[in-house]
């Protein structure tokens, strides 16, 4: 029995060790991300509980976001700044590890504490994939869900709005899961790939490994996305 515990100890500490590794090696958001976090005049971005917030004056409308796999979550906020100049307010979810997967529910608490009248769920990669978890479990929260390089696993409800964008050179995304997750997907849904555009530039983190080269700048990348959202929010959600 003693030689079965001290293999059973080995063999934690090995996994331990090993998921330490895996964690600590993950995308950092660039400088430029992060001067986000000292605002600009116009747009204050706040810390409050493992969330950054970018709130605009009097909007009703609010987005949650979840991070790619591995990514720091400030990589995210050029986009987000860009949402919130759309008139909706964004909350930027900062993930356990770096691991939508092990946050798949922050939404319900980012929703308990800042009212709003509108909800969309936004994720980026594995990010959107625990995104589209989540809406298909809980159909009757949500008021939209945007997929970024990403897709859904499960039948999402047929009465929610959902946009998914993906770049034209994503050398990440499986685009033979992304065929077969379109008969998941809403009937209305829109799909919309954007020309020159890649995986990473959804975020501000640098290169991506395994990722195709983009012939758009990140910007550009941020722009189209804020404005397909701000277009979703404001005309889809109208009614």
């Amino acid at each position: 029995m003693k030689r079965v515990w001290r293999l059973a100890l080995i063999a934690l500490f090995v996994v331990t060790v090993g998921f330490g590794i895996y964690v600590s090696d993950y995308y950092r958001a660039t400088d430029a991300a992060m001067a986000c976090l000292e605002g600009d005049g116009s747009l204050r971005v706040k810390l409050v509980d493992g969330t950054f917030c970018v709130e605009t004056p009097g909007s009703t409308d609010a987005l949650v976001f979840y991070p790619g796999g591995k990514v720091q979550a400030e990589a995210y906020l050029p986009l987000l700044k860009r949402i919130a100049g759309k008139g909706i307010d964004g909350y930027l979810v900062k993930m356990p590890f770096n691991l939508a997967v092990f946050g798949v529910n922050r939404v319900s608490d980012v929703m308990a504490a800042h009212p709003h009248r509108r909800w969309v769920l936004a994720g980026h990669s594995l990010g959107g994939v625990m995104a589209a978890q989540w809406a298909a479990e809980h159909p009757d929260r949500l008021d939209g869900l945007v997929l970024l390089a990403a897709y859904p696993t499960k039948k999402l409800p047929e009465d929610l709005p959902v946009l998914l964008l993906y770049g034209s050179e994503d050398g990440v995304l499986n685009r033979k899961n992304l065929e077969k997750s379109l008969d998941l997907l809403p009937f209305n849904a829109v799909v919309e790939k954007l020309p020159g555009g890649n995986h990473a530039y959804f975020g501000s983190y640098g290169e991506q490994r395994g990722d195709g080269n983009a012939s758009i700048t990140p910007e550009d990348q941020w722009d189209w996305t804020a404005e397909g959202i701000g277009r979703m929010v404001n005309s889809d959600l109208s009614s």
